[in-house]
């Protein structure tokens, strides 16, 4: 029983009414009155405490204040797990690439049947156990008017491939200075939207011209920083990113080998002193270490 009554006293006392009030204190005047009860309190402060929490969780969930927090990466972190993800998985590739290459080796050597293995980087091979085949197709109706019918249309058209054998011929026979010397360590379309080489050189290094030409772009960018870009004959552009400094201004003329900027860190997609070099032909990005020795 005692316990029952001491429930009922504790109910009772969290239900009671309990009245605040503020009077004026010379003429005693009720000016602010409210009636509250423990339980009511308790309520209120308990709904504020959750509403407080759950903005709390939606602004570090939504804004930029969760990079903030000890422990979550920024933007530079999370660009580099991405390139580091994609240059391990090229690394398997090329492991497996190498085991089955000692593999084959080793089988040889030892004069053993080497069994024919096609993998999706590999190009299907035309035999089967070790012995060759023709393969021969047969040409049908429809094929046979198509081709005369391309033919009859392509016999007077003389322009047909002039320009890229000339424009083939003009890049062969062109010389390229090196922009700087250094080690890349991110080459051509190793990830999505890489059109050009990654050269690491020690900061303020001289960044040079490639070849004789005229400035059409010097000035800055968000991602990529201090960026400068020189139009060559034979529709050549050559583009030099996160630079620290440029040296040149739109519309000067600039001679092979002459010094354009400084190699620096500039811009948000970068991860450390080096120039970001692309080289494009009529609007189609090359790959420089073709052209180039760096």
């Amino acid at each position: 029983m005692s316990t029952h009554k001491k429930k009922k006293s504790f109910l009772r006392k969290l239900s009671n009414k309990y009245r605040l009030a503020i009077f004026n204190e010379q003429t005693y005047e009720e000016l602010f009155v409210i009636r509250l009860s423990r339980l009511n309190v308790f309520t209120l402060v308990g709904t504020f405490g959750i509403l407080i929490i759950i903005l709390v969780i939606m602004l570090i969930s939504f804004t930029g204040l969760k990079e903030y927090i000890p422990g979550y990466p920024d933007a530079n972190q999370r660009l580099m797990i991405v390139r580091n993800a994609q240059r391990v998985d090229s690394l398997v590739i090329e492991i497996e690439k190498r085991d089955r290459f000692i593999h084959t080796f080793q089988a040889i050597l030892r004069g053993e049947e080497v069994e024919q293995t096609i993998s999706p980087d590999d190009e299907p091979s035309l035999t089967v156990s070790g012995d060759a085949y023709p393969v021969m197709f047969s040409r049908s109706v429809e094929d046979s008017l198509f081709r005369k019918q391309v033919e009859r249309e392509e016999r007077f058209n003389l322009s047909m491939q002039s320009t890229p054998r000339s424009s083939a011929v003009a890049l062969d026979n062109a010389f390229f200075f090196s922009p700087i010397k250094g080690m890349i360590v991110n080459g051509f379309g190793e990830t999505t939207g890489h059109y050009g080489v990654d050269v690491v050189a020690a900061p303020g290094s001289r960044v040079s011209a490639i070849m004789d030409g005229m400035v059409v772009f010097s000035g800055w960018t968000v991602e990529t920083g201090y960026v400068i870009q020189i139009q060559h004959p034979n529709n050549l552009i050559s583009i030099y990113k996160h630079n620290e400094i440029l040296l040149k201004e739109v519309g000067q003329l600039v001679k092979a080998g002459e010094a354009i900027a400084r190699v620096g860190n500039s811009g948000e997609l970068t991860t450390g002193p080096h120039l970001h070099f692309e080289l494009w032909h009529n609007g189609t990005p090359l790959n420089p270490v073709d052209y180039i020795s760096f």
